[in-house]
């Protein structure tokens, strides 16, 4: 396993510099919509595989992913058959009382990905187990594929933990592998992660994304993830924003995000 994380480090490296210098321009003034935030953009045109970077630098640094990695959760849960709607029972509260109120009463699929519950989803991983989850991320070759911190916290930052690494490039590059069909997952769990993924609607597009939210040592809040497509009349662009500072947080990058996207005739 220690061969295949160097060898997947050394890709990264010259893919990601390859992406960097291939920069497009956007539309949109980006650095003015950002509000002095620290950010990274990432924008794929699924019909000819162009790729434009806002912020390459920050783009191809790897990162905890927080709970983006709930997207690849499901889909393992969906392909191990532990899960199979958007509908069915899946969290079943424990009673402990927990900072988000969502997350205190029992939970369907769709609403524990929606209130990003990360006791349901460590569940989860606890069910697919250590071993099953290893094979599906270097499968996938998630980012620097390390999930040494533990089944049910590999994903989440936390004092003197590290965690599994992945930059913006890396994943909008999974995503647009992920629509496209060249992932080892049936075309059934992809409709349903789909379904659960929608988060915005329009007249002409549709957002279909996840959130993260990650601290520092001290707790506070210094790092927000939207990543996911849209799909607008009847083109796919896949999206991977990053944002970094003191009370930054994932609904920063969602704004980030969806204000670039607009900027740029798309959503």
């Amino acid at each position: 396993m220690k061969l295949k994380i160097i060898i997947t480090s050394i890709l990264f490296l010259l893919l990601t510099n390859t992406y960097a210098q291939s920069n497009d321009n956007f539309k949109a003034d980006i650095a003015g919509l950002l509000n002095d935030t620290e950010a990274a953009f990432v924008l794929i045109d699924c019909s000819d595989d162009s790729i434009r970077i806002y912020n390459p630098d920050l783009a191809k640094q790897r990162t905890a992913p927080c709970s983006t990695f709930k997207i690849w959760n499901t889909l393992i849960g969906l392909e191990s058959k532990i899960i199979s709607s958007p509908t069915e029972p899946f969290y079943t509260w424990d009673g402990v009382e927990r900072i988000v109120p969502q997350w205190n009463k029992n939970l369907n699929l769709r609403e524990a990905f929606q209130a990003s519950c990360v006791p349901a989803f460590q569940s989860l991983a606890q069910e697919i187990g250590s071993k099953e989850m290893q094979a599906w991320i270097e499968r996938l070759s998630y980012g620097d594929m390390d999930t040494s911190a533990g089944i049910t916290t590999f994903w989440l930052p936390e004092k003197n933990r590290k965690t599994i690494l992945i930059s913006p490039i890396e994943q909008a590059k999974l995503i647009k592998k992920l629509i496209s069909q060249e992932l080892p997952f049936s075309s059934k769990n992809i409709v349903t992660l789909k379904k659960i993924m929608k988060a915005k609607e329009t007249k002409n597009s549709a957002i279909y994304a996840k959130t993260g939210s990650g601290t520092n040592d001290t707790e506070i809040f210094v790092l927000g993830w939207y990543v996911g497509f849209i799909e607008n009349n009847k083109k796919t662009y896949v999206f991977a924003c990053i944002a970094k500072g003191n009370n930054i947080m994932s609904k920063d990058a969602r704004m980030i995000t969806e204000n670039i996207l607009t900027a740029e005739g798309l959503l």
